[in-house]
Formats: structure tokens, sequence, C-alpha cells
């Protein structure tokens, strides 16, 4: 696809990429061999003036979509007044106000406090120095598919080994994994909740555990729920054995679950909270957000960071809240959510070969499994990958999730229109079947 058969610039794609090879570690990659030139909602147009739908929406960042014309006028109003102090030396109200706003829209009841850091890694690594200030232990419980960061500590919680850990290690002690409900591959509920008291009676005692993390939705591990009944018997070990329990909603939170945070659908309540990504609206920013009995245990000085909080991203923060509210987007999010899912249905329905092993979503976050057979549920990794490749060939941007690789996950901006989310199911289905045809063949 072209914007008017006319290139928006003399750079061509392959030109920066062979600039890119050149000047950035091998480390850093990329999905697809093209470089943005500008966006807006849902739509990304190319420095040859393609355009994509954008299904990934900077990897879960931009619920509001691309350049939403509140926050960039919002961050622009503030870019006249100043862009940094430290908040440390001089604060300033924006940080003021996003806090209090916050702390009134968490499902925790009594008096709640937030603070702000840059990343959601930060965010995930500050709940865990406050749980063990707070509870004066050290042991970490975290579940199997998670992903919560790529800094050293986070990477010992994350389960994914390639291609985040590998080679990085050792990392941090005292964490320990439990399993997750992931009932397509035979893990319940009850399952779960089982091998945690086994973990506790074989690896450490719950007395000795500070924290148990958690994502109420896993994105990074597949897009799986965590069912209500798992989360409130979570709750209950953890308030039995007062344990912190921290829910991180780094991609799940801000209206696309629809809810502020996916937690509110199972009705339990965290201790702290761990949000980042679409709160800044593409600006980087995360928040701690808790009990204030739980926050204020730490001696003042040991919370902070030298962007945390910056002025421009909280400005950003303050206007994708009111898109939010205003626009409706929690409604939105469950809308988009079931015209996936019966486009999905649809193309499962008209051909057995493509494989389509589980339908999952809560709210606008949809993630399709897909599978060698429906019967040995073998993961089609491969398929996935090939499906993502060819589907950007047509002008669809996807990403893959899921332990082994084989789950396609849709992060759309929830500013799409009906239109471009009917175009981007047609191409989805046409790079299905394009792939069901070739290995056919």
């Amino acid at each position: 696809m072209r914007e008017g058969g006319n290139a928006l610039t003399c750079v061509t794609n392959a030109e920066l990429d062979k600039r890119r090879i050149a000047a950035l570690p091998k480390g850093v990659s990329i999905a697809f061999p093209f470089y943005a030139q500008r966006a807006s909602s849902a739509e990304v147009w190319d420095v040859e003036g393609s355009r994509y739908i954008d299904f990934v929406g900077g990897m879960g960042a931009l619920a509001v979509g691309h350049a939403h014309p509140k926050v960039v006028a919002a961050v622009r109003e503030q870019l006249d007044r100043f862009t940094h102090t430290f908040f440390g030396t001089a604060p300033y109200e924006g940080y003021v106000r996003l806090a209090e706003r916050l702390n009134t829209l968490a499902p925790i009841s009594g008096d709640v406090k937030t603070f702000l850091v840059t990343t959601g890694a930060e965010a995930v690594e500050n709940c865990v120095k406050i749980a063990r200030y707070y509870t004066k232990r050290r042991g970490v419980v975290v579940f199997s598919g998670g992903f919560h960061g790529r800094t050293l500590l986070t990477l010992g919680m994350t389960a994914q080994v390639t291609p985040y850990k590998e080679g990085f290690g050792p990392f941090p002690g005292d964490i320990y994994r439990a399993p997750y409900p992931y009932s397509y591959r035979g893990v319940s509920s009850e399952d779960a909740l089982s091998d945690l008291e086994t973990l506790f009676a074989t690896e450490l005692e719950p007395s000795a555990v500070a924290a148990v993390v958690i994502e109420p939705f896993q994105g990074e591990g597949g897009f799986l729920t965590a069912p209500v009944d798992f989360m409130r018997g979570l709750r209950e070990i953890c308030t039995k054995h007062r344990i912190v329990l921290v829910t991180d909603e780094v991609q799940s939170g801000f209206a696309r679950t629809g809810r502020l945070f996916s937690i509110e659908h199972s009705g339990v309540e965290p201790d702290l909270i761990a949000a980042a990504k679409s709160l800044g609206g593409g600006l980087p920013l995360a928040a701690v957000i808790g009990k204030a009995e739980i926050i204020d245990s730490v001696h003042p000085g040991g919370l902070g960071g030298t962007y945390a909080g910056n002025p421009l991203a909280c400005a950003a923060a303050l206007a994708v809240l009111d898109v939010i509210e205003e626009e409706r987007l929690y409604e939105k999010a469950e809308r988009i959510g079931e015209q996936l899912e019966a486009h999905l249905n649809r193309i499962r329905l008209k051909t057995n070969r493509t494989n389509i092993g589980e339908i999952r979503r809560l709210g606008a976050m949809v993630g399709v499994e897909f599978v060698e057979d429906t019967e040995s549920r073998v993961p089609a990794a491969a398929f996935v990958s090939e499906v993502i490749q060819r589907a950007s060939q047509r002008g669809l941007l996807l990403a893959s999730a899921g332990r082994y690789h084989n789950v396609i996950r849709v992060l759309v901006p929830l500013t799409i229109s009906d239109y471009l989310l009917d175009e981007a199911a047609g191409i989805l289905e046409a790079s299905i079947g394009e792939c069901s045809a070739t290995i056919a063949g």
C-alpha cells in the first residue's frame, strides 16, 4: 500500500536498514524491515509511503492510539513550560495530579498512594523492593509463562528463556515459580493452587515470602486470563500468610480488557499494582499504585529516579485518562473484542486447515493459539511466524506470544474504526488461508 503513490521521503527502507545493521548491535532486533515516518490512531506509514494497520500498538503502549490529538496537545502545552526538573528537587503539579487520579481509580480499598517511575520493569522491581521492605522477607513467587521485564531481577522473574534470558545469568535468588492456570494445556485453577501449596511445603515456607507477583492477564505468556476462582484462592493464601499480592498490569492495563485493570474482572483486590505502557500514551512512564500502609513503610529517599514521573509523560498520562473516559474506551474495547472474535470464529469454521486451537480474549485483548492439529495440540510456531510475515506484506502488523511462540496476539489501539478492523480481519484471513494452502500443498 502507498499513500498517493508517492514516497514521503528520499530515504528508503533498505537504506535505513543498512544503516541500522552498521550502527546498532545485533541484540536489538526488528520484526519488519520498514521504518515509520508518521502514524495516526491505528495506522502507520513508512518512509516510502506504505501504510500499515497496527495491531501491535507500540507493543501494548498505545491504547489511545498513535498521536491522539488530546495527548499531543497536552504534551505540547507542557513542553512550552518545562521538560524536566527531577521531581525530588523541584516538584510539579502534574505528578501530584496524576498520582491523585490513579489513587482514585485503583481497585484497592482504603488509603491508596502512587509513585511514578519510567518503565514497566522498573515498576515491578519497585513492587518487589517495597514488599521486601514492608514484610522483612526475601522470597518472591512468580508464575509459569510470566513476563516481568528485562532487568536482571525481572529477567529472573520472567519465565521465557529465548530470547530474553538466554546467556544473561546468573539471576538474583529467592525467586520461585508456580504453575499458571492454562486450561487448554491441562492446568486447572485447582491444579495451580495445589502446586502452589506444594511449593510452600517443599521449597520455602510461606512465612519467608515477601510477594506473590502475577499477571491477572498474561501477555507474553499467550493471552491467558487467570480464572476468578484461582485469583480468589491466591488472595486468600496471601492474606492468610501476610504476603503482599502484586498484580503486574503493565500490558493489560488502561481499558484494554474493558476495565482500567484486568484484575477488576475477578473482584480481587491486590496490595500493589505495577502499571506502565498505555499509561503514558507512547511516552515512557510507569506507576506503582498500592495500599498506603505498604508503600509508606519505605523511608524517605528510598523510592524515585531521575526521570521518574517526567512532566511531559505526566501530561500525556492525564490526557490518556481523559480520552479513556470521554471516548468510552471501556465499552469500545469490548466491541472490538466481540468483532474480532466473530471474524476469527468465521475463519475457523470456513476451513479446517487453519489449525486454530483456541481463541481467547478479555475485552480487546485477543489471542489465537495455533497448533499443528487440534487433537495433538502440538504448537505451530513456524506457521504463526509465516502468517505474521505474510500479513505484514499485505499491510497488517501482528505480534506473536506464548510459551511456544504459537499465539498471535492483538494489541490494537482502542481508537480503531470498525472499517479498519474489518479490513485487518480480511488481511488476517487471507494470510492464514495462504499459509494453510502452502502447508497443505
